[in-house]
């Protein structure tokens, strides 16, 4: 069996089994961009999955302007259908948050970090492929919560009541990850993406890092995130 095949498969799994997990208020609307955004997600893995690996970056969770419509991670729209040349039906999550639609490849707004992210890459990278030749990128969470108001709800803003079940699925398919592509770093993009990976990993020989998060959030990353990210990168002897 294919890495690639191997990545559908356990990707799959860990859609399913998110998807039977429960949220109280303030998580009001749940999306699972694996469900409906499967066709460019398993795309995605199609493109980037092939072929052992020298570095996975982890992210969070997605965001509603990036995987959110897309199904990929940090999924800014011109990244994902121009460098990656992915394209397909986007379907709409049930329910639909009236102030959080779901177009797909035809959402107008940027997602930010998925642009500096991305953006970072493509330049380094003209080809996707020869990115993909020996990176990886994937989100620990795959699923977007959102309170009644619209309100972005990231993963570590749920109680642990809720977060011990998905933080033992995440955590086991982050493992299946690696067992896959056989990496040999693991990049936390944020701190949040580091400390899962450090205990989720802990005992399998990788080794982990971690880059600025390239949110607008973050003052530094507004500051430069390209070049922030490109120093931590080539000090921890991963970029030259």
């Amino acid at each position: 069996m294919s890495r690639t095949v191997k990545l559908i498969k356990a990707t799959k799994a860990l859609s399913q089994s998110v998807g039977s997990l429960s949220f109280d208020l303030p998580t009001a609307y749940i999306y699972n961009p694996l469900e409906y955004a499967w066709e460019i997600h398993r795309q995605y893995l199609e493109l980037a999955g092939d072929g052992k690996k020298k570095v996975v970056f982890l992210g969070m969770n997605p965001g509603p302007y990036g995987m959110a419509q897309t199904g990929v991670p940090f999924g800014e729209i011109p990244a994902v259908r121009d460098w990656m040349g992915l394209k397909g039906e986007v379907k709409k999550p049930i329910p639909e948050h009236p102030k959080r639609p779901v177009d797909g490849l035809e959402c107008s707004k940027s997602e930010v970090s998925g642009r500096r992210l991305w953006g970072l890459f493509s330049e380094k990278f003209p080809s996707a492929h020869d990115f993909f030749n020996d990176h990886f990128v994937a989100n620990y969470c795959p699923l977007v919560f959102m309170e009644e108001s619209g309100k972005n709800r990231t993963p570590d803003k749920l109680p642990v009541s809720e977060t011990k079940s998905l933080e033992m699925i995440c955590d086991q398919h982050l493992r299946e990850i690696v067992r896959i592509l056989d990496p040999e770093w693991l990049i936390g993009v944020g701190a949040f993406a580091e400390k899962r990976a450090t205990i989720a990993l802990s005992g399998l020989g990788i080794k982990i890092g971690k880059v600025l998060h390239p949110s607008p959030a973050s003052p530094a990353a507004n500051r430069g995130w390209a070049e922030a990210a490109t120093r931590q990168l080539i000090e921890q002897r991963i970029w030259t």
